[in-house]
């Protein structure tokens, strides 16, 4: 081929084909570095990736000491990325997570110290103990990737992935998240408890310290990077796309919900799919991919009337009975 020609179609698809490869290699190496710390977690490895390689953001709820915060932790100390954790207080401040502009006496002028928020992966702790005004920081952040500081935009860095931790049976002190934040993530979910030969494997884990201690890097920035690529050369068909958006628009009339999901949820549900056919190494989305991840992307963002909520529903309840009703396509 003469320099500066058009690839053909064959070098498109090679080049699709070795972008995926790479995709998924990426994946299939940190799924076993997390494993390594994150035992009899298999689920919870691979939604979180989903997510991370999807574009998206992970709010994780579940009781206390499930190994949230180790999840998040060790999917950071896979990458050579930055970090930064956040433990969210009622005290905290905005400014506490953005930064703040202090005046410096020597220039005559203010200069501005970048918060926690300018990194790669950022661990929101425990986000619904802080006020709603400092969750709302982190709003722009996750929607635009970018910060509003002192009448200027600030862009983030070109990865920027939060996962936000919460307690769902300690309500004293808290604040629920608004519709609005809980749109922002692509995902909830929960961990759960492990069975009782791998609580006894994590004893002898952690006999002599945490193994997460001892978690080295398995991938660099730039191969991060490469996944929000990849899994956008997966493709998905309109008989997929049809079916994500049924299942999305059948909330917005299903009984006893008062606000069902958005655009934004099926948006964020393609990319999920997309990206668990890459974990596949698969080139294309299938329905079963949808059913596997739908509750976790579309329940949070349900708002149920107060009489269906008192009965005992759920959002999930909700979603799972859509996808027995929503026709499967061929």
């Amino acid at each position: 081929m003469n320099e500066g020609m058009a690839p053909n179609g064959d070098g498109r698809q090679r080049n699709r084909d070795a972008t995926l490869e790479k995709g998924a290699a990426v994946l299939e190496k940190l799924s076993a570095n997390i494993g390594r710390v994150m035992r009899g977690q298999k689920a919870s490895i691979r939604k979180l990736l989903a997510a991370f390689a999807g574009g998206g953001h992970v709010l994780l709820e579940d009781y206390p000491g499930t190994g949230k915060t180790t999840l998040a932790k060790a999917l950071a100390l896979s990458l050579t990325a930055s970090f930064s954790r956040i433990q969210f207080t009622p005290d905290l401040l905005p400014s506490d997570i953005l930064g703040v502009s202090v005046f410096n006496p020597k220039d005559q002028a203010f200069a501005f110290h970048k918060g926690p928020i300018f990194t790669n992966i950022l661990l929101a702790d425990e986000i619904n103990r802080a006020s709603p005004r400092t969750q709302s920081a982190l709003l722009e952040a996750m929607a635009e990737a970018q910060v509003s500081v002192d009448g200027r935009l600030i862009a983030l860095k070109d990865l920027f992935f939060v996962v936000a931790t919460q307690n769902p049976v300690e309500t004293a002190g808290t604040y629920p998240l608004p519709e609005a934040q809980m749109d922002r993530f692509a995902m909830r979910f929960g961990l759960g408890y492990v069975d009782a030969e791998t609580e006894m494997a994590v004893l002898t884990d952690q006999t002599f310290g945490h193994p997460i201690q001892n978690l080295a890097p398995c991938a660099d920035l730039a191969e991060a990077v490469i996944l929000n690529r990849a899994v956008s050369l997966v493709r998905v068909s309109d008989s997929i796309k049809r079916y994500m958006v049924e299942l999305v628009r059948s909330t917005r009339h299903a009984k006893g919900v008062v606000l069902g999901a958005g655009p934004r949820a099926s948006l964020a549900l393609m990319k999920v799919c997309q990206a668990l056919a890459l974990m596949d190494s698969s080139d294309f989305v299938t329905p079963d991919l949808v059913q596997e991840i739908a509750v976790c992307v579309i329940a949070h963002r349900l708002v149920l009337d107060p009489q269906a909520h008192f009965s005992g529903l759920t959002g999930q309840e909700v979603v799972k009975e859509i996808l027995t009703l929503v026709p499967v396509p061929n």
